[in-house]
C-alpha cells in the first residue's frame, strides 16, 4: 500500500476509494456552441468564460467533489483548446481524451467514449451543463434497479425549452414528451448513469442521436429509468442562461470575521506547522521543528472551528527515504505538543504516493473527501484550506473549499491570485485575523 490515512485514535486505514463505487465520468465537450456564437465566438461551448473561468472548470470541480476519480473527455470542435486547458489547469487528474474525426452525434460520442471506459458503470454529463446531482444516491438507485441507463431528472416550472419525461410508478421511463410550453414537469438534465457493457451490447451505427435513437426509441424494451433530483441546474447553451451563469456561479470570498464553529479548518503540514527542508523531506521526529508562533496559533484556532484536519503529501515514504513508522513517529511527536499548548488536530490524512494523478495526492481532493466521509458534518463549502504551495490552493479549490496561502516558503507567489482567497505571512498571522 502506498497511501493511507492515519487517525490519531486508530491504526492506518485504507485511503478514499470513491463514494459508493461510481468513479468514472464521461464529459461530452465537442459542441460547437452555435447559439452562443454571437456572445462567445470561436470557442467550444464548455470553454465559454463564466465569472472568470471556462465553464468546464465548474463541471470538473463539482465532479471531483462527488468522488469522480477518472475522466474521459469526448472532444471534437477545437479540441486543442480543451486539451491545452486540461494540461494547464487539471494536469494531475486522471483523464484521457477521445476525439471525433467528424461529428458523430451525441450517441456516437457517448459510444466512442464508453469503448474506452474501465469501470462497469460510468457517469455521463454534458460539458455545457452544470447539474449538481448527488452522485452517490443516483448510483445506488441505478444499481438497485439493475438499470442499463438512469436519467437524472430535474423538476422545472413554466418552461418551453425542454421536453418532459414521464415515469411509471417504479420509476422506469413511461414516455418522452416533445418540447412545448409546460407549467411544470421533469426534464432530462443531460446526466446519465450508464452500464457500459449493457449499452455496448447493442448494435448502433457510428453516428446517431443518444436522445432520439437510443432513449426515445428503446426505452420500452430496455431497462431505462429516471431518478429525480431537485438540485442546482444550469445549461449555458443559450445567451440568456449563459448570462445568468455569470451571476449565479460568481465566486464569493468569505469574511474571515464571520467564520464560526460550523466551519472546518484543513491544514498542510510542512511549511505551515513546521520548518520545511528545501527539496528534501522531514524523515524522522528529530528533524521536526515547529515554526515560530504555530503553537500559539493552534491554541487560537482550536475553539473557532468544528473540525481541524491535517492533509499532507508525504512522498518520502513512497520514495523509500523513510518508513511509514517514521511518519507516524513524527506525528506522534507533533500532536502532543499541539495539545499541550491548548490546540488540537482531530485527524491526520496523508498520501505517500509518488504518482501525480493519484486521487489522494494533492492537488487532487481524495484526502478532503475521506475527511468528509469520516466526519459527515463537514461542509466543504464552509471549510478553509491553509497551505504554503499552489498545490494546496488547488486542492482546496478542487474540493470546494476557500483558501489561505501562507508565504512562509514561497513568498514569490503573486497575490491576488485566482486560487488564493487570503494571504498571510504565518499561521499565527492568519489565526489573529479570525
Amino acid at each position: 500500500m502506498t497511501e493511507v490515512r492515519l487517525n490519531q485514535n486508530d491504526s492506518a486505514k485504507a485511503p478514499f476509494r470513491g463514494f459508493g463505487g461510481l468513479k468514472e465520468c464521461i464529459i461530452l465537450a465537442g459542441g460547437l456552441g452555435t447559439r452562443l456564437r454571437d456572445t462567445v465566438p470561436d470557442l467550444p461551448k464548455c470553454m465559454a468564460p463564466v465569472a472568470g473561468e471556462p465553464f468546464l472548470t465548474y463541471v470538473i470541480r463539482y465532479l471531483l467533489s462527488q468522488g469522480i476519480e477518472k475522466f474521459i473527455f469526448s472532444l471534437g470542435y477545437k479540441h486543442e483548446l480543451i486539451e491545452n486547458f486540461l494540461q494547464e489547469r487539471f494536469a494531475t487528474i486522471n483523464y484521457q481524451s477521445v476525439i471525433e474525426d467528424e461529428p458523430l452525434g451525441t450517441g456516437g460520442a457517448i459510444k466512442l467514449a464508453l469503448e474506452n471506459a474501465t469501470e462497469e458503470n460510468v457517469l455521463v454529463v454534458n460539458g455545457d451543463t452544470l447539474y449538481k446531482i448527488n452522485a452517490v444516491d443516483a448510483f445506488h438507485f441505478h444499481k438497485q434497479q439493475e438499470a442499463e441507463c438512469t436519467l437524472l431528472l430535474k423538476p422545472m416550472k413554466r418552461f418551453d425549452r425542454y421536453g418532459v419525461v414521464e415515469l411509471e410508478k417504479n420509476n422506469s421511463v413511461k414516455s418522452f414528451r416533445e418540447k412545448k410550453y409546460y407549467d411544470e414537469g421533469l426534464i432530462n438534465g443531460g446526466v446519465y448513469v450508464m452500464n457500459v457493457s449493457k449499452f455496448l451490447d447493442s448494435e448502433f451505427p457510428a453516428k446517431f442521436s443518444f436522445e432520439k435513437n437510443y432513449l426515445e426509441a428503446l426505452y420500452k424494451e430496455k431497462k431505462i429509468y429516471g431518478y429525480v433530483q431537485d438540485e442546482y441546474f444550469i445549461d449555458i447553451g443559450i445567451p440568456e442562461d449563459y448570462n445568468r451563469a455569470q451571476t449565479e456561479l460568481a465566486y464569493i470570498k468569505p469574511d474571515l470575521k464571520m467564520i464560526d464553529n460550523n466551519w472546518t479548518l484543513f491544514l498542510d503540514r510542512d511549511g505551515v506547522i513546521n520548518h520545511e527542508k528545501f527539496e528534501e523531506y522531514i524523515l524522522h521526529k528529530d528533524e521536526f521543528r515547529f515554526l515560530d508562533g504555530v503553537l500559539d496559533a493552534m491554541k487560537i484556532v482550536a475553539p473557532k472551528f468544528k473540525h481541524i484536519v491535517m492533509v499532507t503529501n508525504q512522498r518520502g515514504v513512497g520514495k523509500g527515504l523513510m518508513t511509514e513508522d517514521d511518519l507516524v513517529g513524527i506525528h506522534g511527536y507533533m500532536q502532543p505538543a499541539i495539545e499541550s499548548s491548548g490546540g488540537r488536530i482531530d485527524d491526520i490524512y496523508y498520501c505517500t504516493s509518488t504518482e501525480k494523478n493519484n486521487f489522494n495526492r494533492k492537488p487532487n481532493p481524495g484526502m478532503a473527501l475521506q475527511a468528509k466521509a469520516d466526519f459527515p458534518d463537514i461542509d466543504l463549502s464552509k471549510s478553509l484550506m491553509v497551505g504554503n504551495k499552489l498545490t494546496d490552493m488547488l486542492f482546496g479549490r478542487n474540493a470546494g473549499m476557500h483558501t489561505v496561502f501562507l508565504a512562509t516558503t514561497n513568498p514569490e507567489v503573486h497575490f491576488p491570485h485566482p486560487d488564493i482567497d487570503f494571504r498571510f505571512d504565518s499561521l499565527l498571522a492568519f489565526a489573529k485575523a479570525l
